[in-house]
């Protein structure tokens, strides 16, 4: 609809390219944040008061860790957006609850480059937009989409193309399950799953009851090897005050009183920050390297 947009995310990414096209449908140019020294919380909130400056309905489109960093810093400066969407990772239920508690106007989005971007919203798809899961509403499963948006294959890839796109389904490697409502919960990354003790732990799951924690900013967890387990739940979180950082062991036990003996963490590490990739998505394989090298 009409409106202006801040434009807050890198456009090698599908996700900043649809607030250029967004902003172009509307009949005007985006504000566009400078992230070529990374993205920093006070030059987006000078940035959103002079869009809201000009008048008229105004939106922007962040990942969850630059959600976690405006609600952390200054959650006013999300104040007026008509519409924040997050997307680009699984956001964490308590990230949105406190975003939405702050007042922010937050729609979630979910999609890919496979489908020119966001499809999704709010876990209800778009008019002609069809999303299947091979779950349960208790067992997760792989996501798979159809719809006009979906690419139609790989540039000079054939094997991946039929590998990814199979009888007008795209194959997302996405886990998720409908609510009781119908409504898309996205889990992660199928090949993110995590086997410990011969059961299946989905660490988006872990990680969205550890940000919602006192004292907890966020959270990435991995599976590293382990001789008794096959794989044993390993979490990283960032404390919302460095100064006083969470007692691993408190976490261990809180933690414990809302997942299942096989999601607790074995070992709960803080740290001051996530490694990072592409638009803002905690990099799991670095934080995974990490520790495999610690533990070396």
């Amino acid at each position: 609809g009409p409106g202006r947009w801040l434009l807050a995310l890198p456009t090698e990414h599908v996700a900043g390219v649809q607030v250029l096209v967004r902003a172009a449908l509307a009949g005007n140019r985006p504000a566009v944040l400078d992230l070529r020294g990374g993205f920093d919380p006070t030059s987006f909130g000078l940035a959103a008061h002079r869009l809201r400056s000009a008048g008229g309905r105004c939106y922007t489109a962040l990942v969850p860790i630059q959600l976690i960093r405006l609600l952390d810093t200054d959650p006013d400066r999300l104040a007026g957006f008509d519409a924040v969407l997050v997307g680009g990772a699984a956001a964490p239920t308590e990230l949105l609850r406190r975003a939405r508690a702050a007042g922010v106007r937050v729609v979630t989005t979910y999609g890919m480059t496979e489908t020119a971007g966001g499809c999704v919203y709010d876990g209800w798809p778009l008019d002609g937009v069809e999303v299947r899961v091979n779950g349960t509403e208790t067992d997760p499963g792989s996501i798979e989409l159809a719809g006009p948006m979906l690419a139609t294959g790989y540039l000079d890839a054939p094997e991946q193309t039929a590998v990814a796109f199979q009888d007008g389904w795209f194959q997302t490697s996405d886990l998720g399950r409908r609510d009781g409502q119908g409504r898309l919960q996205v889990l992660g990354r199928a090949d993110d799953v995590i086997v410990t003790g011969g059961l299946n732990v989905a660490p988006a799951e872990v990680e969205a009851v550890l940000a919602g924690l006192p004292g907890v900013a966020a959270a990435c967890v991995v599976g590293l090897p382990d001789p008794d387990w096959g794989e044993r739940v390993t979490a990283v979180v960032i404390a919302t005050d460095p100064g006083r950082p969470p007692e691993p062991g408190a976490l261990r036990a809180a933690a414990g009183r809302l997942l299942t003996g096989a999601q607790v963490p074995k070992e709960i590490v803080v740290l001051g920050a996530l490694p990072l990739r592409g638009v803002g998505k905690p990099d799991r394989r670095a934080v995974r390297t990490m520790l495999v090298a610690r533990d070396r």
